[in-house]
């Protein structure tokens, strides 16, 4: 067992305590006394990059099917009870290559909640087919329109970003692959990733961790060995892309553009990171300012990097009037270019790495965020602090981020898609912006 933090400054507190138990689960505790809640949260390697194409949404499918029960409470109804009427409450998510279990809970009734968890966790029933189906049927709807086209547009610049790759693929799969799910494809996948080698639990609350510790691996003893999956890496793009879908769903037009970016453990990680927050981290940032505040295009735009194993992707986006889906990729793509081929402001680096570390300092106040940070920095392999997070944040200069925003900023690795109603006009418009950039 290893304790980890030793900055002096208030990210001091934000220190957990890391034990990897017999059969390879990986336990974090952080002890947040001050706080009056207690977050437990469970997570490994699974989602859309570790499937097969006709097993798209299986593991989707399977974080709702962790609900409907256990052998101690054997429908969704009962489990549901039992974490309730213990003032817990119970989410679940799954992203495109990890998924989540989270109980948050009175620090009272934590202990009895955790094996609970547990056997959500390692042992659910996996009954229900048929009305659960009917349930991720509604939430696949959602991203369609009349036809059963697909029109959200994050699924769709992920697809031209990464082609037939697993990670171009959407997490929930297709209505025709969920009605083919069935309990024995879910329980074969659920014991090929709900394994120790690929699992952390974290805990972060006003608990002693020695003895949480202990009370951890106690619950998750269940869990076979297994071993964590290994990705297959996607090609590197050669070329800008452009596509729309046409539709009529909407009052505005969905707008992404996306770059290819470095993965989670990249030298560049970092100066990406602050690159995104230069983007988009407040309304004095660089594109409300200038789409919103100045211009008054859109009510809102983002800006947001998600780094996986062996790549990674950052993306602009917005919801606009159909009229001014033009003007926005333009004034999106004009906001990157300014800051890849001139840089930040000594200030705007300074505020932007002020308000990264004010908020990893207020970790110490919140424990679901501080769960989360320390389990997934242990499902990468890196265990850095927060303390460690800032030290490498702190080091980036200006240089560094102008550098690595030529690198990222490559006309060659961006995707641009539009879904709503575009003129031929438009459309080419942005295709030549684009090929300009």
């Amino acid at each position: 067992m290893t304790a980890f933090g030793n900055s002096t400054t208030p990210l001091a507190v934000l220190r957990g305590v890391t034990s990897v138990v017999e059969g390879g689960l990986a336990l974090v505790v952080v002890a947040l006394p001050d706080c009056h809640r207690t977050v437990i949260e469970a997570e490994c390697r699974i989602g859309s990059r570790y499937e097969a194409p006709e097993d798209n949404g299986l593991s989707h499918f399977l974080e709702h099917m962790l609900y409907r029960g256990t052998p101690t409470f054997p429908t969704a109804l009962a489990l549901a009870v039992a974490i309730e009427e213990r003032g817990g409450a119970l989410a679940a998510a799954t992203s495109v290559d990890h998924g989540a279990l989270t109980l948050t809970a009175p620090p009272e009734t934590a202990d009895d909640l955790i094996p609970i968890l547990a056997d959500v966790y390692t042992q659910p029933l996996l009954e229900g087919l048929e009305a659960e189906k009917g349930i991720v049927r509604e939430e696949i709807l959602e991203t369609l329109d009349d036809d059963g086209r697909q029109i959200d547009a994050d699924n769709l610049v992920r697809a031209l970003s990464f082609g037939d790759h697993p990670l171009g693929r959407p997490i929930t799969g297709t209505i025709a692959h969920v009605e083919g799910f069935d309990r024995t494809r879910l329980l074969k996948h659920h014991g090929a990733h709900y394994v120790a080698e690929g699992t952390v639990v974290s805990v972060a609350g006003p608990v002693d961790p020695d003895r949480m510790m202990a009370r951890l691996a106690g619950a998750f003893a269940a869990l076979p060995r297994g071993r964590r999956p290994v990705p297959t890496p996607p090609p590197e793009p050669d070329a800008p892309r452009f596509g729309y879908v046409q539709h009529s769903t909407s009052s505005q037009t969905s707008l992404r553009i996306a770059f290819r970016a470095p993965a989670e453990t990249d030298p560049d990680e970092p100066a990406v990171e602050i690159l995104g927050r230069l983007l988009d981290d407040g309304m004095s940032t660089r594109l409300y300012r200038r789409i919103c505040d100045e211009l008054g295009l859109c009510y809102d735009v983002f800006a947001r990097y998600e780094a996986y194993e062996d790549a990674g992707l950052f993306e602009l986006g917005a919801d606009t009037a159909h009229e001014n889906g033009a003007a926005v990729i333009e004034e999106m793509l004009a906001v990157v270019s300014e800051l890849r081929d001139v840089g930040p402001t000594a200030r705007e680096l300074a505020k932007t790495k002020a308000r990264f570390r004010w908020q990893l300092i207020e970790m110490a106040d919140d424990p679901t965020a501080a769960a989360e940070y320390f389990c997934v920095e242990q499902l990468l392999g890196l265990g850095r602090t927060p303390a460690d997070r800032w030290t490498a944040i702190e080091a980036v200069s200006l240089d560094r981020v102008q550098a690595v925003a030529n690198r990222l900023f490559d006309r060659r690795r961006c995707a641009v898609i539009a879904s709503g109603r575009l003129k031929r006009i438009a459309q080419d418009r942005i295709l030549e912006r684009l090929h300009r950039f």
